[in-house]
């Protein structure tokens, strides 16, 4: 898998998810098995580059590379400088997002709901493009709505631009969420570019990774809400899609450890009372995988500082290992 001169180490993407894939995120699932990870959306209106949230999403110091940025707007002049900003900031890849299905941003004109006005997705693409020297990629959905499909023709517009790679999720603007993603249209979209082509949507399990790519032939696969307290998934999918057979689940040891790091790396990304309220979330999706696990997420919700949430953690740990080395 590559994109433009960089070679990934494998075909599994992390998705881009306002609010959820900030350095600390991305790091953990790229030391978990994932080849590449996408920075959560940064608006391109330069009023609001310098709050503290948009310094945030844009950070990679230190970060694996190649360091991906993905930008949403409308107006191809603001796009393209918003990619020519996050090149200069240590950008490496800048990453179009024409798929974001919220009404905030579909109201702006932007996300998904550029899928309606294919001269101007023409348009800004052909403005990043020829703003920056980096590779640019281009995130979107099947159309407006299952009426409108229009992800082929979408698709071809980008190729034609110079995109270096499409990630494509198999739902519409108003599916949102709803519902099971299709993926005729991702093979479609596959049968008539050249460039590599991501699928997205529902990949939940190794075997759901394996049937995706045979279904749709695209050349990787990108995961969201199913490595939200499960960044192990993206070992287990490429342990599966190499061997063939499942790796032995996580111990309850080491799943302890990933959270700790994890937590650990985001209070020093965010500081203690941005970093406490953040890492409710967070705590509260690998509760969902763990036995009494809504116990642990009562318990740190109320936590007011970064030692009383891993001491709630380390007392929840110590008592699962109580009742075996795995978990059942």
């Amino acid at each position: 898998m590559q994109i433009g001169p960089y070679v990934l180490s494998n075909n599994l993407v992390v998705a881009p998810m306002a609010g959820i894939t900030d350095r600390p995120f991305r790091q953990l699932c790229k030391k978990l098995g994932a080849g590449y990870a996408v920075s959560e959306m940064a608006a391109a209106n330069p009023l609001l580059r310098d709050t503290l949230k948009s310094r945030k999403r844009i950070m990679h110091a230190g970060e694996q590379e190649p360091r991906a940025v993905q930008i949403v707007g409308s107006d191809p002049a603001v796009m393209a400088d918003a990619a020519r900003y996050n090149v200069d900031q240590g950008a490496q890849i800048i990453d179009i997002n024409m798929g974001c299905p919220a009404k905030k941003v579909c109201n702006n004109w932007c996300g998904s709901a550029l899928l309606q006005n294919e001269p101007l997705v023409g348009k800004i693409l052909d403005a990043v493009i020829r703003a920056v020297d980096v590779p640019v990629t281009l995130k979107f959905r099947t159309g407006w709505d299952r009426a409108h499909i229009n992800a082929p023709s979408v698709a071809k517009i980008a190729e034609s631009a110079g995109i270096a790679m499409l990630t494509l999720h198999g739902r519409t603007r108003a599916d949102g969420y709803r519902g099971k993603a299709e993926y005729d249209t991702i093979a479609e979209v596959k049968s008539i570019v050249s460039i590599p082509v991501v699928a997205n949507g529902d990949i939940d399990s190794p075997q759901k990774a394996r049937a995706v790519l045979d279904k749709t032939g695209a050349d990787a696969i990108m995961i969201g809400r199913a490595a939200q307290g499960k960044p192990w998934i993206f070992r287990e999918i490429g342990h599966f899609l190499e061997h063939g057979t499942l790796p032995p689940p996580p111990t309850v040891v080491e799943i302890w450890r990933i959270l700790r790091e994890h937590l650990e790396d985001h209070y020093r990304f965010y500081g203690e009372t941005i970093g406490v309220r953040n890492a409710r979330k967070h705590i509260g999706w690998y509760a969902r995988n763990l036995p009494d696990g809504e116990k642990l997420r009562q318990k740190t919700n109320t936590a007011d500082t970064c030692e009383e949430q891993i001491d709630e953690i380390n007392r929840f740990f110590t008592f699962l290992l109580e009742h075996g080395e795995r978990l059942q």
